[in-house]
Order: C-alpha cells, then sequence, then structure tokens
C-alpha cells in the first residue's frame, strides 16, 4: 500500500471523526453551555485534516512535474 493511499484513508476516517464531533458540540449547545472538552473536541482532528488534506491536495501537481517547454 503506497503512502498516499494510506494518508487518504486516514484522511477520510479523521473527517468522519471531525463531523462527529462538531456534531456533538451542536447538541451539547442545545442541551445548554456545553463543558470545555466538548467545545475544543473537533480541534484535534481538524488539526490532523489540514496537513493530510494539504498533502492531497498538492499530490496530483507533483505527480505532474513540470511541464515540458517552461524555463
Amino acid at each position: 500500500m503506497s503512502a498516499g493511499r494510506v494518508i487518504r484513508q486516514l484522511h477520510r476516517w479523521v473527517s468522519m471523526l471531525f463531523v462527529l464531533t462538531v456534531v456533538a458540540n451542536f447538541a451539547a449547545m442545545a442541551v445548554g453551555p456545553p463543558p470545555p472538552w466538548i467545545t475544543y473536541a473537533p480541534l484535534l482532528p481538524l488539526a490532523l485534516l489540514l496537513p493530510s488534506g494539504l498533502y492531497l491536495f498538492v499530490l496530483p501537481y507533483r505527480a505532474r512535474g513540470t511541464p515540458e517547454g517552461s524555463a
């Protein structure tokens, strides 16, 4: 399994975790003021999504290389 596939799969699972933490946050806010651990729970998955998402964004451009005829 290549590194790109592993990072893509990890990104998918972490994004699902992020969505669940955001839903839990809104559900807790509907009941009353949420405790801080629920409020800040989405930040860890979001911090993991940023580098993996940037890597997946750059991956096709890196694979393409420099176009012929340029500099």
